[in-house]
């Protein structure tokens, strides 16, 4: 692993720490500061002349900040000779903008996909990407890991009895139908119209959940609207008891807040994104770790061997 160096932005310091220690290397130095106008300066403080560098940072809150220390940062190792650069994302941001949606609006998965090629990026290492076709938004190779053997295990190993595994839309019945696939459960959909972004209506539940543990699996939750609403229609539904799986914690606005209110048993989420003080401090939220899936990623990324085995 000599050849091998992983830095990393603001946005994710602690996973940054759990990664190298699965890897057994220390984090990579580096600078970062903004000046008084707001520019961020970076300078990476070790030599990094041939290296395979990994340089981890979500794209999350402040977003703005974060997307553009992991360009700056990508670039300045470039311009100190690193052999490779990989970006590792663990949540990327701005992918719900992944197609026109109304006239004369952007593709901004794109245009994120493109400044990290233009920056100087040779690889994507990723999780949970919101939808699959932004891996093709890049010419160069991209990794798209899952969640899922994390939460799977958790899940098994807690909440195993009369279990329906739920898709909160019909988009994310593939991510339901894999989960329920594997822990040998039954599957139900919630129909649901959304009438402005991060405002949800829950319409129908199709599926049997009366009496059951339901799980809801998604990918991220935000607002956590769309949360409320579907646990709302469940529990008139009859389920006995709500769970919720999702990758990405994003929990912006009143999020916690909607969560506390709810009939919700328990929210399982990573660590892909640093968590508020009021989210570590809800009973309701539990945070498992995907840094030794993204350690092993990154060994068999520099090692060039195959990392089709952790895509779940």
């Amino acid at each position: 692993m000599e050849k091998l160096k992983l830095f990393c932005g603001n946005s994710n310091i602690a996973l940054s720490e759990k990664i190298c220690d699965y890897l057994k290397i220390p984090l990579g130095k580096a600078t970062v500061r903004t000046f008084s106008d707001g520019e961020i300066f970076i300078e990476i403080e070790e030599n990094t002349r041939g290296m395979d560098t990994f340089v981890l940072q979500s794209i999350c809150t402040p977003c703005n900040d974060n997307l553009m220390e992991l360009l700056i940062m990508i670039d300045a190792l470039k311009r100190a000779s690193a052999d490779r650069v990989t970006a590792v994302i663990p949540y990327y941001g701005y992918a719900r903008q992944d197609r026109k949606v109304a006239p004369r609006t952007p593709i901004t998965a794109k245009l994120v996909a493109d400044l990290l090629t233009a920056a100087g990026t040779n690889r994507i290492l990723t999780m949970d990407l919101h939808a699959g076709q932004i891996q093709g938004f890049f010419n160069i190779p991209v990794d798209h890991l899952y969640a899922a053997p994390v939460m799977l295990k958790y899940i098994k190993e807690n909440y195993q009895d009369d279990l329906v595994v739920v898709s909160p839309d019909p988009g994310g019945v593939e991510r339901a139908r894999a989960f329920a696939k594997r822990l040998e459960s039954s599957l139900a959909i919630i129909d649901k119209r959304r009438d402005a972004p991060n405002v949800a209506q829950v319409m129908n539940i199709i599926g049997d959940v009366k009496g059951k543990q339901v799980v809801i699996v998604d990918d991220m939750v935000d607002t956590a609207g769309t949360l409320s609403e579907s646990v709302k229609a469940l529990q008139e539904k009859g389920a006995k008891q709500i769970y919720t799986c999702c990758t990405h914690a994003v929990l912006s606005g009143q999020a916690i807040k909607l969560i506390k209110d709810s009939a919700l048993k328990q929210l399982v989420v990573s660590d892909t994104i640093p968590l508020r003080e009021e989210a570590i401090s809800c009973d309701k939220v539990k945070v498992l770790s995907v840094a030794d899936l993204l350690g092993e990623a990154i060994k068999r990324i520099y090692q060039e061997s195959s990392v089709s085995s952790l895509f779940v």
